[in-house]
């Protein structure tokens, strides 16, 4: 449902945000990065954190890594085990 609302906004040119706990969480922002939300908001004390996160993010890499897994699952893996992976192996902070 999420990447439908990221998609039609894209489709329209309008600005899509994402308002809510679920951004102020860094694994949760970077899945939403991916799902090609760029305006999240969050309560000031998430934002070091998820900055830490967005600046060592390799956009293009997340947007094949969720193109790749959201049309092909990894055989019933969990998304936020996918996601810390991504992480783990490219040093970006969670």
């Amino acid at each position: 449902v999420l990447k439908t609302i990221a998609d039609a906004g894209v489709r329209n040119n309008t600005p899509v945000t994402l308002c809510g706990e679920l951004a102020g969480k860094p694994i949760s922002a970077m899945a939403l990065i991916g799902l090609g939300f760029r305006s999240i908001s969050m309560s000031p004390a998430s934002i070091g954190p998820v900055k830490a996160m967005l600046t060592e993010l390799p956009l293009q890499e997340l947007k094949d890594f969720f193109k790749d897994n959201l049309m092909a699952p990894s055989l019933g893996t969990p998304m936020r085990a996918l996601l810390q992976a991504f992480a783990d192996d490219r040093s970006i902070p969670l």
